[in-house]
C-alpha cells in the first residue's frame, strides 16, 4: 500500500482581502496539487508576523509574502524563490497619499491621523516611515495617531471615510513610464483611485517574494516553481496572477536580494 505524501501548507497574508482569498485559495490549492503531484493546502495569516511565524516555525513551507518579511525570513534560513513582476518591473516604491479636496503636505502632516496596513508592510509602513524620518520628520511626534488597517484597500476607505488624512499605498517605481500612484491603486482600491491625491513619494523596494522553507525536497521546489512561473499559461492561472498575486508574473529571486531591507527596517524603528 502506498502512503499519502504529506501536505504542503502554503500561507498566505489576509491583507489580499476576504473575498479575494475565498474565491481564489481554492483555484491556488488546486492548481498546485496538481502541479506538485501532492496536497497542498492554503492557509490565511491574519498579520504578517504571524505569517513569518508560521513559516520559521515549520508550520508553512511556502508563503507569498512581502518584501520585508522575505527579508526576515531569508536571514532565518529560508529561500525567496520567486518575485513578483509587475508591469515589467521586480520593484516598486510608496506613495502618501489624501483625499482629494482635502489637500496634505509634508509640511502640513503636523497633527493629524495617518492610515497604514501593517508594520512589517514595506510599502504601507516601513518606506513611508524611513522617508519621513529622512525628511526630519518623526512619525511618533508628527501624527497625532497612527491606525494599522490591516490591507491597502481598508487604509485607503480610512482616508476616504475621514478617519484619516494620509495613507500609504503601493506604487510604480519612476522608472515606468506614463505610470503614477493610481495606475496600481486600481487593482486594490477599483474605481476610488480618482479621490486621493499625492503627497509624496518614497525610495523603492523589490516585490513581493515567494519564500520556501529549508525543509522542503528539491523536487517539491521546482515543480513549485515551474508551476508558478507558467501560470499564465491558462485562463485560471491569469486570473490568480491579476487577482491574487496582483502580479503579471515570476522571475527567480536573486539570493540575498532582499537583505538590504533590514537596513530599511532599522531606519523605521
Amino acid at each position: 500500500m502506498s502512503t499519502q505524501p504529506e501536505a504542503v501548507r502554503m500561507v498566505l497574508p489576509s491583507g489580499l482581502g476576504a473575498a479575494v482569498l475565498a474565491e481564489h485559495a481554492p483555484r491556488v490549492e488546486s492548481v498546485l496539487s496538481r502541479a506538485l503531484g501532492q496536497p497542498l493546502t492554503v492557509a490565511v495569516a491574519p498579520t504578517y508576523e504571524a505569517l513569518a511565524a508560521d513559516m520559521q516555525a515549520g508550520r508553512a513551507q511556502v508563503a507569498w509574502a512581502p518584501p520585508f518579511v522575505c527579508a526576515r525570513l531569508e536571514a532565518a534560513g529560508a529561500r525567496v524563490l520567486l518575485r513578483g513582476l509587475r508591469r515589467g518591473t521586480a520593484s516598486y516604491r510608496a506613495a502618501l497619499v489624501c483625499k482629494v479636496g482635502a489637500p496634505v503636505t509634508l509640511g502640513t502632516l503636523q497633527g493629524t491621523t495617518v492610515a497604514w496596513t501593517d508594520r512589517d508592510s514595506a510599502g504601507g509602513y516601513l518606506l513611508p516611515v524611513a522617508f519621513l524620518k529622512g525628511q526630519g520628520l518623526e512619525p511618533g511626534k508628527l501624527f497625532a495617531q497612527q491606525l494599522f488597517a490591516g490591507s491597502y484597500a481598508a487604509a485607503v476607505d480610512a482616508v476616504l471615510e475621514g478617519r484619516a488624512q494620509v495613507a500609504s499605498i503601493f506604487a510604480p517605481p519612476a522608472s515606468v513610464q506614463g505610470a503614477d500612484f493610481r495606475t496600481w491603486l486600481r487593482d486594490v482600491a477599483p474605481g476610488r483611485e480618482e479621490q486621493l491625491a499625492l503627497v509624496a513619494y518614497t525610495d523603492e523596494s523589490p516585490n513581493d517574494g515567494v519564500v520556501v522553507h529549508a525543509s522542503l525536497p528539491a523536487q517539491t521546489v521546482e515543480a513549485l516553481e515551474r508551476a508558478l512561473r507558467e501560470l499564465g499559461g491558462t485562463p485560471t492561472g491569469e486570473r490568480l496572477l491579476k487577482e491574487l498575486f496582483r502580479a503579471d508574473g515570476f522571475e527567480p529571486a536573486p539570493r540575498n536580494a532582499y537583505r538590504a531591507l533590514y537596513r530599511l527596517a532599522l531606519a523605521s524603528l
